[in-house]
């Protein structure tokens, strides 16, 4: 029997939530993180990491099978589809990027349309919405148990550690679990929980994603079979809260509740423009606006004549102290001020260029173009869409996913989907040109 603590209380709230709570900007808010997941997942099909994960995964078979994005008639086991799929979503550090910090559609989206080709009942647009909301949801109550949670990780990848527990949440909505089996399904994913940050910049670290997606659908079906957890796991520091130094859980108000809020409504994702760690961004804009102030004071500019570059960037001794790095930053000086906090929501970056004649030009980022504070318009997301998907899909491809993502709350069948993701193209039918957002 299911306890009516913190665990008890994600359980009734999973199962309760229904399509009426979505609100128009959270209905918004998530058909942008999804349009954007799977045009980062196509062109993630073409990394060397999917084209590995997808050997192994192609030795598995099952009566149930589930297609892999930008790949024509090729279906994999569900939760092998969505391992694949996740990998490709986060192949390129590509993806979303939530506060507190974590990739949160990457490890659900993959999950919910491996899951859905597999049910009785095909599971509608509005289904596959409420299913990814209540995901993205539970991540973010995870993250708010601890304040550590709000600087960038030092320590574990946080879509391998909440990463899950939304995929699984997500599954176990789109699969109709009790609220028990809700509960337990999130127990159940905290045993595959974790991954350390030593796997940045390797190709192991996509890998992270891609098992969260699948480990929370497998916890998800596991709990529909009658297997159990600890009915305590969110309740105390030995279970959910060894991955936190500051473990602090809070229970989640169930759909009956008139306190009930989405977290997304108040706080939007980071979309990338370039695929990299989302703290380059802040860099690159400061050093592009930094590198501007040089050229219209001096026009034409031999970067043979700059004597030295100077960083202002929130500590990062993991990256900072790699000898490689040092080398190739011969010219550079960087800087931690101490006004200067390592968290996406209150960092900045200063970039400022010396030259060997005595000049100076400084350029600051506080928040870049893609940050929740200063988000893609609608068309540059949809350009960054159709650029990545153009290099794996044809047209219909293309404008398909569009059209369904866009209307996805009117979709009778969102399975559909999966139909447009394997429309690929050849090499020589690319629909749109790359640009600069």
């Amino acid at each position: 029997m299911l306890r009516k603590g913190i665990t008890g209380s994600f359980g009734a709230a999973i199962h309760g939530l229904n399509t009426p709570q979505l609100t128009d900007g959270v209905i918004n808010r998530s058909k942008r993180m999804m349009l954007d997941t799977l045009g980062v997942g196509l062109i993630g099909t073409r990394t060397d990491v999917f084209k590995k994960a997808l050997a192994y995964s192609k030795l598995f078979r099952s009566d149930e099978m589930s297609r892999v994005w930008g790949q024509t008639e090729l279906s994999l086991p569900p939760p092998y589809a969505a391992f694949v799929n996740g990998i490709a979503v986060h192949s390129m550090d590509f993806d979303d990027t939530w506060h507190p910090a974590t990739h949160p559609s990457g490890a659900v989206l993959p999950a919910l349309l491996a899951l859905a080709k597999t049910l009785p009942r095909p599971p509608s647009g509005l289904d596959l919405l409420l299913a990814f909301n209540v995901g993205i949801e539970v991540q973010g109550r995870l993250m708010r148990f601890s304040r550590e949670a709000y600087s960038i990780p030092e320590r574990f990848h946080p879509p391998s550690v909440v990463g899950v527990m939304g995929s699984a949440a997500a599954s176990a909505k789109l699969l109709g679990l009790s609220p028990a089996q809700c509960a337990h399904a999130l127990a159940i994913a905290a045993s595959s929980a974790g991954a350390p940050l030593a796997n940045a910049a390797t190709q192991t670290k996509p890998l992270h994603v891609g098992n969260a997606a699948r480990r929370g659908l497998e916890a998800a079906q596991l709990a529909r079979m009658g297997l159990e957890g600890n009915p305590d796991i969110l309740d105390v520091s030995g279970g959910f809260g060894v991955y936190y130094k500051d473990y602090g859980p809070s229970a989640m108000e169930g759909s009956s509740s008139t306190d009930f809020r989405w977290i997304l409504e108040d706080q939007d994702v980071a979309f990338k423009r370039i695929p990299a760690h989302l703290g380059m961004h802040w860099a690159v804009d400061a050093a592009l606006a930094a590198r501007a102030k040089l050229v219209a004071a001096v026009g034409n500019f031999d970067l043979g004549r700059v004597r030295k570059v100077t960083l202002r960037v929130p500590p990062s001794k993991a990256h900072v102290d790699r000898p490689a790095l040092k080398e190739l930053l011969s010219k550079v000086q960087v800087e931690t001020p101490g006004d200067n906090p390592p968290s996406f929501d209150q960092m900045y970056c200063e970039v400022e260029i010396e030259t060997a004649q005595g000049q100076s030009h400084a350029a600051r980022c506080d928040t870049f173009y893609g940050h929740w504070r200063k988000p893609l318009s609608q068309e540059d997301l949809v350009e960054k869409f159709s650029v990545n998907a153009s290099s794996v899909l044809c047209t219909e491809g293309v404008e398909g996913v569009i059209d369904v993502v866009g209307n996805i709350e009117s979709v009778r069948e969102c399975s559909i989907l999966n139909a447009y993701l394997s429309m690929t193209s050849g090499e020589e039918e690319q629909l749109y040109s790359t640009r600069s957002m």
